[in-house]
């Protein structure tokens, strides 16, 4: 192998291993405040404000959600309405259950399989795979979601999509209880 080879494979894994130890983890939050306890927030109707930015933070889309959400013991139902900046519309319709203490697991229509969640302090984070819409077709694509409440009312949630491992862009929403 030639140098200039060697020296781009070494780079890659470093990169590589650098950005593994990079990943946050929940059980850092264990002890922020205020403590999140996911069936209290999403219970009744919440607005969110949202952009999904590329790769380079172009923000690509806006858009408002209407959440109506309720609980009955383990099992919860977040409804959302979507609307979009350039006037359509989406529903999402997630069905949660509690499966054990601070964990989750989520189900929707778009979602291939089950998303699986973690609850920890003030911070939620959750992992699934979207099937969205694109270019008329359906494309699979991996969300890594932390949410972190930041008052009784407002809670931040940050998103990366990915697809084989590379990064598309970020969803960043705030919520509003009302």
């Amino acid at each position: 192998m030639n140098r200039r080879l060697l020296l781009s494979l070494a780079a890659g894994s470093t990169a590589l291993l650098l950005g593994g130890c990079a990943s946050q983890n929940i059980a850092n939050y264990a002890g922020q405040q205020p403590t999140l306890d996911l069936q209290q927030y999403f219970n009744g109707t919440l607005d969110a404000y949202g952009v999904f930015t590329d790769r380079s933070g172009a923000v690509v889309k806006r858009f408002t959600v209407v959440m109506q959400c309720s609980w009955d013991g383990d099992d919860g139902v977040l409804d959302e309405d979507f609307t979009y900046s350039d006037g359509t519309k989406q529903k999402r319709i997630w069905r949660l259950k509690k499966t054990g203490e601070g964990r989750f697991v989520g189900r929707a229509d778009d979602v291939v399989g089950e998303a699986l969640g973690e609850s920890r302090g003030n911070a939620f984070h959750w992992t699934y795979t979207l099937s969205l819409p694109v270019d008329g077709r359906p494309i699979e694509v991996q969300f890594d979601d932390w949410m972190y409440l930041m008052t009784d009312k407002v809670m931040l949630n940050k998103a990366a999509m990915s697809k084989f491992g590379v990064r598309l862009g970020e969803v960043t929403l705030s919520f509003s209880k009302r």
